[in-house]
């Protein structure tokens, strides 16, 4: 039997990580950034500074997991890490303009493709989605990615970004399933290699077509779109 044969046998419910997967991260923050970028006449590449951005936030939010301090916002962690992205350019900036660019995150469109295959998987699976963003982000999201899940966890329910153990395992007690019971979506070997840890199936949507390291805790499937996940396991 295949592995997309087991999943529609045994899986109750799809849940998806939000930015990067289901939404275009990069794109939409490109697009804000480039404008930004030329009226601080910044001569730099601005895809490449969302990839700094992106990757200093990431970098942080890990850094705040492994404290055991106390869960930090996620919108906190925006702020602290695209000042310190800007400061490193040499880019003045003002508080306020940290804040607005931040916010940007919650006006994201899905990639293309994404609505027409999830409401495919929703005529056999619940959706629902696990992302690191606070509950009141995921919230104002839903007017911009229009998709209507069943529901929007927050790695602020465990108090700890993913991809630490226990955002997985609440999000599966929240849901009130099994973690076996749950395909895990997403476009981030991190998060795959978190959930499957913690007990879920995983999908891994290899866009970018890199491949995944060798971690004892491997996707049960790649596939490179959410259209080709859909055709797979509908």
């Amino acid at each position: 039997m295949s592995e997309a044969e087991r999943i529609k046998q045994t899986v109750k419910l799809c849940m998806f990580d939000q930015y990067g997967t289901v939404v275009d991260m990069q794109t939409g923050l490109w697009e804000v950034a480039v404008d930004f970028l030329k009226a601080k006449r910044w001569t730099g590449n601005a895809y490449a500074f969302v990839t700094w951005w992106r990757r200093t936030h990431f970098e942080n939010s890990m850094i705040d997991a492994l404290l055991g301090r106390g869960h930090t916002s996620y919108r906190e962690i925006g702020h602290l890490s695209l000042r310190q992205v800007l400061e490193r350019a040499a880019i003045a900036h003002t508080d306020d303009e940290v804040r607005f660019l931040v916010s940007c995150i919650e006006r994201l469109k899905p990639f293309p493709e994404v609505p027409a295959a999830l409401d495919r998987l929703r005529r056999r699976y619940g959706l629902v989605v696990l992302s690191n963003g606070d509950p009141d982000m995921l919230d104002a999201a839903r007017a911009y990615h229009g998709i209507a899940f069943d529901r929007l966890i927050s790695a602020a329910e465990a108090n700890a970004f993913k991809p630490h153990v226990a955002t997985y395992k609440t999000a599966a007690d929240i849901c009130g399933v099994a973690p076996e019971d749950v395909l895990f979506i997403a476009n981030h070997e991190f998060d795959c290699v978190g959930a499957k840890s913690a007990g879920m199936r995983t999908a891994f949507v290899d866009r970018r077509r890199r491949p995944f390291a060798r971690w004892p805790h491997q996707p049960d499937l790649i596939v490179p779109t959410m259209t080709a996940l859909a055709e797979l396991i509908a």
